[in-house]
Order: structure tokens, then sequence, then C-alpha cells
């Protein structure tokens, strides 16, 4: 059976971030904006998920769309943490080459899907 990358990979991207929160709250002290990301970041996955069940192939393309806007809020809460300088340029380097990489995924997916229409 094929692995599903997209799933997999926003999974431990979620992960990742559930970590970076605990991190942020517990070194940091910091809560509004890392519980932010942690919203964003974990809605991802959870909608990919809601995808996979989708009742009709524009219910997926809507899933996964929401997806893609949540991966972009994602992006902007973790470059505001790397700016503001709660996260080393390393810590959010890293994630937000995993968030860039989970939306050129549902990206693509998405363009196949409507494709496919």
């Amino acid at each position: 059976m094929k692995e599903d990358v997209l799933k997999s990979k926003s999974y431990d991207f979620a992960l990742r971030i559930v970590k970076m929160y605990r991190y942020l709250a517990e070194e940091k002290k910091e809560f509004v904006l890392s519980k932010q990301v942690l919203r964003s970041a974990t809605s991802v996955g959870a909608n990919i998920e809601e995808a996979k069940q989708a009742e009709s192939k524009s219910d997926f393309v809507h899933k996964l769309s929401v997806a893609n806007k949540e991966a972009f809020e994602t992006h902007y809460w973790l470059r505001l943490l790397r700016d503001s300088e709660l996260l080393s340029e390393k810590q959010a380097e890293s994630l937000l080459n995993d968030c860039y990489e989970i939306q050129s995924l549902l990206t693509a997916s998405i363009k196949t899907a409507k494709s496919r229409k």
C-alpha cells in the first residue's frame, strides 16, 4: 500500500509544532503567538484528514484548500516568531521549510484534483 506522503508529512509537522509550543510556553513564557501557530499548524493535518473522507470531489478540493490556507497562516506565524527572536533562525528555518513543502504538496494536489473534475 502506497504511503500517503501529504498525510504523514502534515502529521509529523503538527507533532513538531506541538513540541515547539511546549518549548515556547515553558522556556520563553510565550503564549499568544505560540497558541496561534499551534492552532493553524494542527488544523492543516486535520483538514487533510477530513479531505480523505470528502463527500464529493468539490468537498475534497475545498478541504485541501482550507488546509492550504492554514499552512499559509502557519508560515506567517513562524516568520513572526523567528523575526521577533522567540525562535532561533535555525529552529524557524527548519519548520518553515517543512511548512513550505506541505504548501507545495497541497497546491499540487489541489491542481490535480481540479483537473480531474
